[in-house]
């Protein structure tokens, strides 16, 4: 069991590895783009199901509380945190409603949508997606493998970091990464580099 063990952590670095050559320009355009919509007086609505709404959630809290420094909060809010919210959508619409009709009643022009989905096929982020235009929202998507149905509704506006792996783990450890990335980004372009 060690030797698969150390497996993981032998495919978790060949990912990041991979991924180090690929997503920077991209982290940086999420980043830039996030950064725009707090200067611009915005904030930053998260989503995805699973282990991608813990990240959504994760990603919102770094904002609205602290990442790695002391500042202000920022504008930031995860659209997975309201049970009675989600449950009521799902109740007397559809499950595939809980994000796009909270971005209906909460998003507005210039604010940044960040969806994730691994296989980018999540059907309540592919609407979310969709909700997010209809409010002229930014999009900075999280996904991997192909990219899914995600990838076709993305504009130039919007950025999409995909990881290169087909493996769900791997492509949620390189998802935690890039939000880090995201994170310090934010900062270091509002508050200076440390």
């Amino acid at each position: 069991m060690q030797d698969r063990i150390i497996s993981h952590f032998g495919n978790s670095i060949e990912t990041k590895a991979l991924a180090a050559e690929q997503l920077p320009p991209f982290i940086e355009r999420a980043g830039q783009a996030m950064v725009n919509c707090i200067l611009g007086g915005g904030k930053i609505l998260s989503c995805g199901n699973g282990g991608s709404a813990g990240d959504a959630q994760h990603f919102s809290s770094e904002l609205l509380n602290r990442f790695e420094r002391e500042r202000p909060g920022l504008p930031a809010f995860a659209l997975t945190t309201d049970p009675s919210t989600m449950t009521s959508i799902a109740n007397d619409y559809s499950y595939n409603d809980v994000f796009s009709k909270q971005i209906r009643a909460l998003g507005n022009k210039g604010d940044v949508l960040l969806a994730i989905s691994t296989s980018g096929n999540s059907a309540n982020v592919v609407q979310a997606i969709q909700a997010a235009h209809e409010r002229e929202m930014t999009v900075v998507a999280l996904s991997g493998k192909d990219g899914g149905n995600m990838a076709s509704l993305l504009t130039t506006d919007d950025v999409e970091i995909r990881v290169p792996s087909n493996v769900t783990a791997r492509i949620q450890e390189v998802h935690l990464l890039a939000i880090h990335c995201l994170c310090d980004y934010i900062d270091c372009s509002l508050f200076g580099e440390e």
